[in-house]
């Protein structure tokens, strides 16, 4: 959620070539128009990283500035990416000589939790335990016993219930975004959901609102703030004293649902159909 066409919310993990020693830096996402064009791969690598082969993209991209490895907070992809050709010859002995950095970072991916029954989840913030039900035609919660039931063929358990859980944080966060955005006199154009692994939230210059439908696993006050900032993206596209205004007029505090997000966030993407 910077300047920019897009505004977003999580970040990936990398680390420059002029960063300090030890200090891992924090690069934004944009989505901005061109950008991606801009970026290939030229080839893939293998490095050693604690006894262990894991492949590297090497990238072109010369709106860099500098050499950059990036660790994927969710998926564990690594990357290395050059300004320049002359550059590329460079890139993949930066990024062996920042093994330790990446073996770090590597160690913080959470493990991945497939949806099947017998599992526990979060359903808006609180732990719920995965039942097949096979009287069941499609899915149920039962926030009070904090159980969740999914009927139907056992092997089509994990993609139902994704696409339940889908369908509600569109509700939710299409209920929000309207009662928000009217709030501070403000429509959105559209409201949609998606499977981002690099943004919470969205809000383009054509006042398109987009969120990470895993935002419905989270507690209610933290899918409030990320509806609140991309609502207030509407009336201001930028992190002005105005913007941070709106915000907390919408939702309050704004430290808890920010602070939970730091702590909790990556640990959203660890559940998957498969």
């Amino acid at each position: 959620m910077r300047d920019g066409a897009v505004r977003s919310v999580q970040v990936f993990l990398i680390r420059a070539s002029d960063a300090a020693k030890g200090q891992p830096m924090r690069a934004r996402v944009a989505n901005r128009k061109g950008r991606s064009r801009q970026r290939r791969v030229v080839h893939r690598e293998l490095l050693q990283i604690d006894g262990r082969s894991v492949e590297m993209s090497v990238k072109l991209n010369p709106r860099a500035r500098r050499l950059i490895v990036k660790v994927h907070p969710t998926t564990g992809e690594v990357s290395v990416t050059a300004p320049s050709k002359r550059a590329l010859d460079r890139a993949v002995e930066f990024a062996r000589g920042e093994r330790d950095w990446i073996a770090r970072q590597l160690a913080r991916v959470p493990s991945r939790v497939v949806l099947v029954p017998g599992v526990r989840i979060p359903f808006r913030g609180e732990d719920h335990l995965i039942l097949r039900d096979a009287d069941e035609r499609g899915v149920t919660i039962d926030e009070d016993k904090s159980i969740i039931r999914v009927g139907g063929r056992a092997e089509h358990a994990p993609r139902r219930l994704q696409d339940f859980l889908k369908r509600r944080a569109r509700l939710e966060v299409e209920t929000r975004s309207f009662e928000f955005a009217a709030r501070i006199g403000a429509k959105p154009r559209r409201v949609t959901v998606r499977d981002t692994a690099s943004r919470w939230g969205s809000c383009s210059t054509t006042r398109s609102l987009s969120y990470s439908w895993r935002l419905i696993l989270a507690p209610p006050f933290v899918l409030d703030y990320v509806v609140a900032h991309e609502v207030a993206h509407l009336r201001e596209m930028n992190h002005g004293a105005s913007f941070w205004r709106l915000v907390r007029e919408l939702v309050g505090d704004v430290k808890r649902p920010q602070a939970w997000l730091r702590q909790h966030g990556v640990s959203l993407h660890r559940y998957a159909p498969r």
